[in-house]
């Protein structure tokens, strides 16, 4: 069985919602970015992963993170701290709800949203979008160096 997947019947209608939300918007808003009149700016690989880290990091602190949980609270039910800042919360709740709590406590499932919005971001506002990958980015390699601290000092 895979880790952190139960046995419970999954909330399929509630994902296929999601799922719809996502490729609607990601679609509406490279339709925009498409039409648009002005010539859109491409990536470089550093950008890509600049935007790559603070995918994670941002993904992680949606997800785990004890002060975004009052944030996930009407979707999900607290299990336990799990260190480091972060928590461990399980959906709750049927159908859209369950699905939401699903999305929302798995740092793997939002960051194609997260993922998105950056990129997309960078095509329309690349100074801004590069300042707050930024942040995002030296928080990662801060919480990084913090862990390799912690098990240097052990």
């Amino acid at each position: 069985m895979l880790a952190g997947y139960s046995e419970k019947k999954k909330p399929l209608g509630g994902y296929a919602v999601l799922a719809g939300l996502f490729t609607l918007a990601l679609g509406s808003a490279v339709a925009s970015a498409e039409t648009a009149d002005e010539e859109l700016p491409e990536l470089s690989w550093s950008d890509l992963l600049l935007l790559g880290v603070a995918t994670h990091k941002l993904s992680r602190i949606v997800t785990k993170d004890l002060v975004t949980s009052p944030f996930r609270a009407p979707f999900v039910k607290f299990k336990k701290s799990a260190g480091a800042g972060e928590v461990e919360e399980e959906a709750r709740g049927e159908g859209i709800q369950e699905a939401v709590g699903d999305l929302i406590t798995c740092p793997y499932c939002i960051a194609p949203w997260v993922g998105s919005a950056f990129v997309l971001s960078a095509e329309r506002a690349p100074r801004a979008t590069r300042t707050v990958a930024s942040i995002f980015s030296v928080v990662a390699v801060s919480d990084f160096l913090n862990g390799l601290y912690a098990r240097m000092k052990d």
